[in-house]
């Protein structure tokens, strides 16, 4: 049960963070017509990410505790993005680069595919 608490406190705080960081670019930019707000947080997410899991690899410095707390939750609650990025970057890293352009592609055009069809039958019902 500690475990999903973990993970859940470290959601809430990436969530959290995820709305001050997307916030705080659109009120840089002033409301652009682009999503600068969710691309800083996805790159944001995935430079720590790779920093920490560098670190945590290399130094042996967070428990497994921390590593929920981290990895998944507060990353998790920051951006999945970041996972995506971890994930690809570890095929690529294995020598698979098969299954990281496998990867890209399915979550690309499935989760696009998704969002239309889900926003198609938002229109059913």
């Amino acid at each position: 049960m500690m475990k999903v608490v973990f993970v859940g406190l470290g959601g809430f705080l990436g969530s959290v963070a995820r709305y001050l960081v997307s916030g705080w670019v659109y009120r840089l930019f002033g409301k652009p017509g682009f999503p600068y707000g969710t691309l800083a947080v996805n790159v944001l997410g995935c430079l720590l990410i790779g920093f920490l899991s560098g670190v945590a690899e290399s130094r042996q410095m967070f428990s497994p505790e921390a590593r929920l707390f981290v990895f998944l939750g507060f990353l998790g609650g920051f951006t999945t993005f970041s996972t995506f990025g971890y994930e690809v970057f570890i095929f690529s890293h294995d020598g698979q680069i098969f299954a990281s352009l496998t990867n890209v592609f399915l979550h690309l055009i499935l989760g696009v595919g998704a969002v239309w069809v889900g926003y198609l039958l938002s229109r059913l019902f």
